[in-house]
């Protein structure tokens, strides 16, 4: 197997919003619904938490042949192929049997097809005995086949554990997605390397992306995922990584490595410029905190300002994919002098709008607190710009 097998914690995260709007919905990214899948864009071991709801869809009434799957506790994610592979996938559930069932099209949206009942089914496994499901070449009555996928085509997994009578916890589905490419291929062996060279002429000026420990300085081995640019849009592996570009424009950068949060840049470029980009991850660990900076709030109120949608369905899936982990959300204000009660209320507000909107997501209340710190914890003291005080109204999560 070329590539490597990810072995991650409770605290691993690879998450990477990659070909999403393919179908992503307006105001629905519940994990108990296709429309809220989270993104599993590359191999991993993953830990998911049931919701215990029926989601906000019924998501397969146009199957007949699924009409014995009880939707009140399903989860959803998606796979992209990095390169043309085969997919092998093995998951245990905490108490209870596990289902599984997986969809694919050829084109259009998968959720939309899923939805209308034209989306096919590849794989599916009844399971009524045996905690433990997947796709295997060993094959038998829990293990089907596994799934050969060409690059970029995309898969969606639903998970569902039959209900328990006397269950008193949500229970948690632990799954391993193995990788493996069918030839070799020295794009794949390059998308494994640390120093990661996508450049096809040397003498032209470039871009350097460099992930560093925002606390040691060392260099990270990350899944860097960069959109905007047709040419070096892709999924890549390594700690620095080194293209041609061949046109101006923006980039949107996406990192994911084992044991830190997750860290997303954008970036303006110009062709006849060598650019460089650093990437600083904060470690994960009980305590750390890290600040997500495009979740911000209209002054004076817990309203989002445009844009936080996407950084919001981010964090849910950061949630969704790592089960075992609590935090705390903190909410921030930017006012100047002493904090008054309307200033704590807000950022109280502002925390729980955040909560709010992971719960009705599918993320379980007993793994969260909102707090509110007022104007007590300010990113700049005395702000001397918009970008400084609307830094101050921020939200940062906190690992407890």
């Amino acid at each position: 197997m070329l590539f490597r097998s990810y072995i991650l914690s409770a605290l691993y995260i690879l998450l990477l919003p990659v070909a999403r709007s393919q179908y992503q919905h307006e105001n629905a990214a519940d994990i108990a619904d296709c429309v809220g899948a989270a993104n599993l864009l590359a191999p991993g071991t993953y830990s998911m938490q049931f919701t215990g709801s029926y989601g906000k869809t019924k998501d397969l009434s146009a199957y007949p042949s699924l009409k014995d799957i009880n939707e009140k506790n399903t989860i959803w994610t998606v796979f992209t192929a990095p390169f043309d592979g085969r997919l092998n996938l093995e998951a245990t559930l905490s108490e209870g049997f596990p289902q599984l069932v997986v969809f694919q099209t050829e084109k259009g949206d998968l959720c939309n097809a899923v939805l209308q009942g034209t989306a096919d089914i590849k794989r599916i496994i009844r399971n009524t005995t045996e905690s433990t499901i997947g796709l295997s070449l060993i094959a038998n009555q829990h293990f089907l086949y596994p799934i050969d996928l060409k690059k970029g085509e995309q898969i969606v997994l639903m998970f569902q554990a039959q209900p328990q009578k006397k269950r008193k916890t949500k229970p948690t589905i632990v799954f391993n997605v193995d990788f493996e490419a069918l030839v070799k291929d020295p794009e794949v062996t390059s998308i494994l390397s640390k120093i990661n060279d996508q450049r096809s002429n040397k003498e032209i000026p470039g871009l350097n992306i460099m992930v560093r420990d925002v606390t040691t300085g060392n260099p990270v081995v990350t899944d860097l995922r960069i959109e905007g640019f047709r040419n070096i849009s892709a999924l890549y592996s390594g700690s620095d990584f080194l293209f041609n570009i061949e046109k101006s424009g923006k980039i949107s950068v996406k990192c994911d490595a084992p044991g830190y949060f997750f860290a997303d840049r954008e970036e303006s470029l110009s062709k006849d410029t060598d650019h460089e980009i650093v990437v600083w991850l904060e470690p994960l660990g009980t305590g750390k905190s890290v600040q997500l900076d495009d979740i911000e709030f209209k002054a004076g109120t817990s309203e989002f300002m445009p844009g936080a949608e996407a950084r919001l369905r981010r964090l849910k899936d950061f949630l969704a994919l790592n089960a075992g982990i609590e935090i705390e959300i903190q909410g921030h204000v930017q006012l100047l002098g002493e904090n008054t009660f309307s200033a704590q209320k807000i950022s109280e507000a502002r925390a729980k709008k955040v909560m709010n909107y992971l719960i009705d997501n599918g993320i379980s209340k007993d793994r969260m607190v909102a707090k509110g710190y007022g104007n007590t914890m300010p990113v700049y003291a005395e702000p001397k710009f918009a970008y400084e005080e609307q830094a101050n109204r921020r939200v940062e999560i906190k690992i407890r």
